[in-house]
């Protein structure tokens, strides 16, 4: 998946008699499918990071997650907020989080060190949604890893107890480029109102910067999802040739992720063939597979809330054409150059001599060129890579510098319209102290590797 946000507007029906069992198909392309409960953490790791927050913002935290109104779909299924989330481990609605910055006695504060503030428990809403934990469980302590829970109500209180010694507070606060449910904006609303005169502060950059070194147990459930989506490529790969729909490939895919766990699409499956592969964020998935077309191939699971982000390019037929196959090759080689060079200190983006995007253009350019003679780097229209996390996109300084412990996703692409040919190959990386280690490196990515596969399930496909 690219580097920008995806809007998919209405549009009318343009399939005809396949109308109805297209849209089922998309339904279940873009709905939660899995309702079990998620795999997560312990309680230590969330605290560890509430800690290693508070020293060093040194101020008062307060979060919100969801409340699970975000969404009035009849198909909606809760997920927290990521950063309330990465924070807590906390899965349910309407909670809140305090965390007071170390030694706050220094100024007076008398209460507890953290707070998880939980709905008190409605048993009539929990005959339909399922029980919730709730801050009188006997267990809660266990369930939740925090010392005191208090119910939500009291939060106002408390803050108010809290702004007698602090003039500012760290939270989510709203920007203008805030899309989507508006809850920063809300919350933001609600601080002003609960402790006036109290300045707010942005903690996302500082949430942002932790959630960017993955944990031995993000990269376990990282792997988890990126295991699953090379699943379903390499199912893609056997069952790819022409006379198909794209909205076949796309819920063969998605099957293969639910079956193994995943709750949910990472974003919208991107299945384009022909000219639609050379769409960057194409998710109509109408199109009849033809013979001759390449057909680009975007589509990650999410497990456990993390996000894998995985593409491949194959010949529908089995077979690149002569040109299919140069273009396939300058972008292979390409991300091969960008491997090379990967390792602690080098930037995603940006120029100069730490840029692995402009390793990236600059073999482009060297290699081959369009059909007006062309080099072939101005068809490079979106960024190399970003990291992987809670979100497809995750949080954090796209360009900071690579570390140990990052994981991201390394993507040339080559597109062009006028050939009906568009190129991405999109492999998942861990950054090591010395270099990289390939996390989907059990799915192909040489040409000639991903015909053989192909040809062997044609044979089987015969084979009585």
């Amino acid at each position: 998946m690219i580097l920008c946000s995806r809007v998919t507007p209405r549009r009318h029906c343009k399939w005809g008699h396949k109308c109805a069992g297209v849209v089922a198909v998309l339904l279940v392309l873009t709905l939660p499918l899995a309702l079990g409960a998620r795999e997560r953490e312990p309680n230590s790791v969330y605290a560890a990071r509430r800690a290693r927050l508070a020293a060093q913002l040194k101020a008062p935290i307060v979060l919100f997650g969801y409340t699970g109104r975000e969404n009035s779909s009849p198909s909606y299924v809760f997920t927290q907020e990521e950063n309330f989330y990465y924070l807590t481990g906390h899965n349910e609605e309407g909670a809140g989080l305090l965390v007071m910055p170390p030694d706050p006695g220094e100024k007076g504060w008398k209460g507890p060190g953290e707070i998880l503030f939980l709905p008190p428990r409605d048993p009539s809403q929990e005959r339909w949604n399922g029980p919730r934990i709730s801050p009188a469980d006997p267990d809660v302590a266990e369930k939740t890893g925090f010392a005191v829970t208090e119910p939500l109500p009291n939060l106002k209180t408390r803050l108010g107890d809290v702004a007698k010694d602090y003039r500012e507070m760290y939270t989510l606060v709203a920007h203008d480029s805030d899309t989507g449910y508006p809850h920063a904006r809300e919350w933001s609303k609600w601080l002003d109102q609960a402790v006036p005169g109290v300045a707010l502060r942005d903690a996302a950059p500082a949430i942002g910067a932790l959630r960017q070194i993955k944990s031995s147990g993000e990269i376990a459930l990282l792997t988890k999802a990126i295991e699953l989506s090379v699943d379903a490529h390499l199912a893609a790969m056997r069952m790819m040739r022409p006379g198909l729909y794209e909205y076949q490939v796309a819920a063969s895919m998605v099957e293969i992720h639910a079956a193994g766990g995943c709750e949910t699409e990472a974003y919208a499956p991107i299945v384009g063939t022909g000219a639609h592969s050379t769409i960057l964020h194409f998710n109509e998935l109408g199109a009849q597979i033809k013979d001759g077309d390449v057909v680009l191939l975007d589509v990650g699971g999410q497990y456990s809330g993390y996000a894998a982000d995985v593409t491949r390019t194959l010949p529908a037929n089995g077979h690149f054409t002569p040109r299919q196959r140069e273009i396939y090759e300058v972008v292979r080689g390409a991300q091969d150059a960008v491997f090379a060079a990967l390792k602690p200190g080098m930037t995603l983006g940006g120029r100069g001599g730490r840029s692995l995007e402009q390793i990236a253009r600059e073999y482009m350019d060297a290699h081959g060129a369009d059909l007006q003679g062309r080099t072939l780097g101005r068809y490079f229209i979106h960024g190399l890579g970003h990291h992987i996390g809670l979100n497809v996109h995750d949080a954090g300084e796209a360009n900071r510098p690579l570390e140990a412990g990052m994981v991201v996703t390394i993507e040339p692409g080559i597109y062009l319209p006028e050939e009906n040919i568009g190129v991405r190959i999109e492999d998942d990386v861990l950054i090591t102290a010395t270099g990289y280690r390939l996390l989907t490196s059990r799915l192909p990515r040489t040409a000639a590797e991903i015909e053989a596969i192909m040809a062997a399930a044609r044979v089987a496909r015969r084979t009585p």
